[in-house]
C-alpha cells in the first residue's frame, strides 16, 4: 500500500513538473515572437527624397548697372553772414526762392555807417580845397622865383604844403573809399544764381559782424555727385571723363528713393588728384541736369554706373535661389549623388530676376531654386529641372 502511494506521489510530481516545463516553453516562445514583431515594427524606415525645383548655372552676355551709394551737394554754396553790426531793416526775398545773382536780400540799417561817410566826404571836400589853395600858392611862388621876386625858401616852403595837401586829400579818398565799403556792406547781395534756404534771422535782429549767420545760398542746376571709386575702376571712369557721348546713351544715371529713375543722365566731371590710403578708393564727380529742381542737396541717391561684358560672359543665377544668413550669400547645389550642397557664394550686381556669381559656383552646376527652405546641407532630394536645361556635366 505504501509503495503504492509513493507511485502516485511521484507520477503526480513528473506531470507537474512537465506542465511547468510546457508553461515556461510557451511563454518564452510568445515572448520570442513578440521581441521579433516589436524590432521589426520599430526599425528605422528610410526618409524619402525631399521634391526640389533646379536650373544650371550657365554663363550668358549681360549689360548691367553698377551701383555706389552717393549724396546730393551743390557746385557752389555759401554761408551769408553779416559784414557790419546793426539791426535787420529790409528782408527781400522769400524762402526757399530761387535768387538772382546781385539781387538784394537783406539789409542792415545803415543810419550811423552813412553818417559817417558823410563826414568822410566832408573831410574829403575840405582837404581837396586846402590842395586847391596849395596849388594856387605853389604856382605864384614859382612865377615870382623865375623873377627873382621872392626867396628860394618861400618857393621851397609851398611845393612842401603843396606835397601835404595832396596826400591829405589821398588819405580822405582813402577814408571815403573805406566808409563807403562799410555802408556797401549793409546791403547783403546774392553771390550766383541759386536756391536760398530758410532765414536765420527776423525783421528788428540785431546781427554782429562775421559772426551771425543770415542764411545759406547754394547753385541748384547742375547738381553734383561726389561718388568713392575703387582705384582699380580708375581707368574705366577716365574714360568716361574723355567721353562726350556719355550723357547721349545715359552710361551714368541716378536711382531716386524708392528705386524710381532719374530722368536726366550726368556726366563724369573730374576725379580727385589722389587715392585714399585707407580706403582704397578715389574721389570722383559726377554732374546731373537740375531743370525741374527736384535734386536737393543733401539727398541720398544712388548713381547707377552702365556695365556690359560685351564678348565675354558672366554666369547668372535665379535670384530666389540664393539665401542670405548673417550678411553673407548661399545657395544648395545637387551633387552626383542627388545630395544638397549648400555653397557660399560671392555676389555681383542683380540683373532683372538673376544675378551675377562671381565666386563659389561653376558653370553646370544644378542651383535649387525652390524647396531650398526644406532641404538641409547633405539631404537626399528629388530634383525637377526645366527641359529646355541640361546639367553640363551629364
Amino acid at each position: 500500500m505504501r509503495d503504492k502511494e509513493i507511485n502516485s506521489k511521484e507520477n503526480f510530481l513528473i506531470m507537474r513538473n512537465q506542465v511547468v516545463t510546457l508553461f515556461l516553453c510557451l511563454c518564452a516562445s510568445r515572448l520570442f515572437f513578440s521581441c521579433s514583431a516589436g524590432n521589426k515594427d520599430s526599425g528605422p524606415k528610410p526618409t524619402p527624397p525631399t521634391l526640389v525645383s533646379a536650373t544650371v548655372a550657365k554663363k550668358e552676355k549681360a549689360t548691367y548697372f553698377d551701383q555706389y551709394p552717393a549724396t546730393v551737394e551743390a557746385l557752389n554754396q555759401d554761408d551769408l553772414r553779416a559784414q557790419v553790426t546793426g539791426y535787420i531793416t529790409s528782408i527781400f526775398f522769400n524762402d526757399g526762392q530761387r535768387v538772382k545773382k546781385g539781387q538784394k536780400l537783406y539789409d542792415i540799417d545803415r543810419q550811423l555807417y552813412q553818417a559817417n561817410l558823410d563826414q568822410a566826404v566832408a573831410n574829403l571836400n575840405v582837404a581837396k580845397a586846402n590842395l586847391a589853395k596849395a596849388q594856387q600858392d605853389a604856382d605864384r611862388y614859382a612865377d615870382l622865383l623865375k623873377q627873382d621876386a621872392v626867396a628860394r625858401q618861400v618857393y621851397d616852403h609851398a611845393e612842401s604844403d603843396l606835397q601835404s595837401a595832396k596826400m591829405q586829400v589821398e588819405a580822405a579818398q582813402s577814408a571815403v573809399r573805406n566808409v563807403e565799403a562799410t555802408v556797401n556792406y549793409s546791403t547783403i547781395h546774392a553771390p550766383f544764381d541759386g536756391t536760398i534756404g530758410i532765414s536765420q534771422v527776423k525783421m528788428g535782429a540785431l546781427v554782429t559782424a562775421n559772426q551771425t549767420l543770415l542764411n545759406t545760398i547754394s547753385s541748384d542746376d547742375p547738381m553734383a555727385v561726389d561718388i568713392q571709386v575703387d582705384q582699380s575702376q580708375i581707368p574705366r571712369f577716365a574714360r568716361l571723363l574723355q567721353n562726350s557721348s556719355v550723357r547721349k546713351d545715359s552710361s551714368l544715371m541716378l536711382q531716386m528713393a524708392g528705386d524710381s529713375i532719374y530722368a536726366e543722365p550726368g556726366r563724369v566731371s573730374l576725379i580727385d588728384r589722389a587715392v585714399d590710403p585707407q580706403t582704397g578708393t578715389i574721389r570722383t564727380r559726377l554732374i546731373f541736369p537740375n531743370p525741374k529742381n527736384i535734386l536737393r542737396v543733401g539727398m541720398n541717391v544712388n548713381v547707377r554706373v552702365k556695365n556690359s561684358t560685351g564678348d565675354s560672359a558672366v554666369l547668372l543665377i535665379p535670384y530666389r535661389a540664393i539665401t542670405e544668413q548673417m550678411g553673407e550669400f548661399f545657395v544648395f547645389t545637387v551633387n552626383d549623388s542627388s545630395q544638397a550642397i549648400q555653397q557660399k557664394l560671392v555676389l555681383g550686381p542683380r540683373i532683372s530676376d538673376k544675378v551675377i556669381v562671381k565666386q563659389g559656383l561653376k558653370e553646370g552646376e544644378i542651383v535649387i531654386t525652390e524647396g531650398s527652405q526644406k532641404v538641409k546641407d547633405s539631404s537626399r532630394v528629388q530634383v525637377t529641372i526645366p527641359a529646355n536645361q541640361t546639367p553640363a556635366r551629364q
